[in-house]
């Protein structure tokens, strides 16, 4: 017998922002796993970010989506309240209680960012009974936010978090995050909380993709592949603390341009989405650094998101792939999942600790370096260096990921993780 589980995502296709693929994906893939999903979601007229209607098109159309209204970013923005979850959080909460009111539903998940709507959870379980799952796809209470200066945006939202956070929390029944690390932390800031209700679930990647993207090739409207260059490619946001490590890496790329001059020649480093905002075209993070390095002329940045299938398709289309992540260690990059199954070469570079390079390792089909200290990473020069050039001279001697590797973290599997919780705390409600 089919069960309901709401999921409450203010973003979802067609909006293009990273945080669409976790309810994407489950919309998808929890079916098979015998739990019918009802999407909660902010209706697409009041995104600020261009649309993407081939990641819509993604979306079974038998899928149940529920859009709710916002107040309009023209003039929440000037005010400081420009963040969606906040801009639409009444008409979701009403959304999301009528359909608890009217319909039998047996599980909720919220999954954020943006996060302010976890808050729906306590309310939930008074009014209703139904248990709730909190999905953080990044940490709400962050080291880099406690890093702020006390009375700027970036401080004034971390005591929010500080503050509110908790209060969620308390109401979840289950708490699912992207990393065992981020778990952990969380399990030191609460330490009431149960380990035993905390699960460390990756977005994973959704094979389906590349099929639907062979069966529609996204063109190329950038002209960002000539067949007469090697393209090396990083698709994803840089991060501040993605810094050190793109530093380690271009200042590696140009020492290895002066000691293989040949070999590296015709080598082109396009960089795509490094803003991880769509609308934003002029903020360059990659372009100074290599400029400063003396590379400016081989490096290419585009700052804005891409629409996915672009973005996927950039990857398919690329000689090799860059996957360069954080010093931070609880950090996951969805985009291994993407790449991995892109069937590309890659180089990689991550903490050493991070969940990303143990993935990597395992899966093969490329070259995964990793660092523990920002002195290892400092030395790491000539490794990176000898990386590149492998990379770009033999990519055939890395083979390719194993599939079975990377076969959890596929889209259908992970959905099925989140069933198993759901079907847990269900049974657990009915035998309360």
């Amino acid at each position: 017998m089919s069960r309901t589980a709401i999921i409450v995502s203010p973003y979802f296709p067609p909006s293009t922002l990273a945080g669409v693929h976790r309810a994407r994906h489950l919309a998808k893939h929890l079916p098979a796993s015998g739990w019918t999903p009802i999407v909660v979601t902010v209706d697409e007229a009041f995104h600020e970010e261009r649309l993407d209607r081939d990641l819509a098109a993604l979306v079974p159309s038998s899928v149940e989506v529920v859009k709710a209204a916002a107040l309009s970013s023209k003039y929440c923005r000037p005010l400081g309240l420009g963040e969606i979850g906040l801009r639409a959080w009444r008409p979701l909460r009403a959304a999301v209680m009528k359909l608890l009111a009217t319909r039998s539903v047996d599980a909720v998940l919220i999954t954020g960012s943006p996060y302010y709507p976890m808050l729906f959870a306590a309310e939930i379980k008074r009014r209703f009974g139904v248990p709730v799952v909190l999905d953080f796809q990044d940490p709400w209470v962050s080291a880099w936010g406690a890093e702020q200066t006390l009375w700027s945006k970036a401080g004034i939202s971390h005591r929010l978090s500080v503050a509110l956070e908790p209060r969620a929390v308390r109401a979840a029944d289950f708490i699912t995050s992207v990393s065992e690390t981020q778990n952990e932390q969380m399990a030191a800031r609460y330490p009431w909380l149960d380990p035993s209700r905390l699960s460390p679930i990756p977005i994973g990647g959704d094979p389906d993709d590349y099929e639907m993207l062979r069966q529609h090739s996204a063109n190329d409207r950038f002209g960002l592949f000539d067949p007469s260059v090697v393209t090396l490619s990083y698709v994803g946001t840089f991060m501040p603390r993605t810094e050190p490590l793109m530093r380690a890496f271009l200042s590696a790329f140009a020492e290895a341009r002066g000691r293989s001059p040949n070999a590296m020649a015709n080598v082109r480093l396009l960089f795509i989405g490094t803003s991880n905002q769509p609308n934003n075209t002029d903020h360059f993070r990659v372009q100074p650094i290599a400029q400063a390095l003396g590379i400016g002329g081989v490096v290419r940045e585009i700052p804005q998101r891409l629409p996915y299938m672009e973005a996927i398709g950039a990857l398919t289309r690329s000689d090799g792939i860059l996957l360069i992540g954080s010093d931070e260690v609880h950090y996951t990059a969805s985009k291994i999942y993407p790449g991995l199954m892109s069937g590309r070469p890659y180089l990689s570079l991550f903490h050493k600790r991070s969940s990303s390079h143990e993935i990597l390792s395992a899966a093969g089909g490329g070259i995964s370096l990793a660092f523990e200290t920002s002195d290892d990473l400092s030395a790491m020069g000539d490794a990176i260096g000898s990386a590149i050039v492998r990379l770009v001279t033999d990519p055939g001697s890395l083979g390719r990921a194993v599939p079975t590797t990377y076969a959890p973290y596929t889209a259908r599997a992970i959905s099925a993780q989140f069933a198993a919780i759901f079907e847990r705390i269900a049974a657990e409600r009915k035998r309360a």
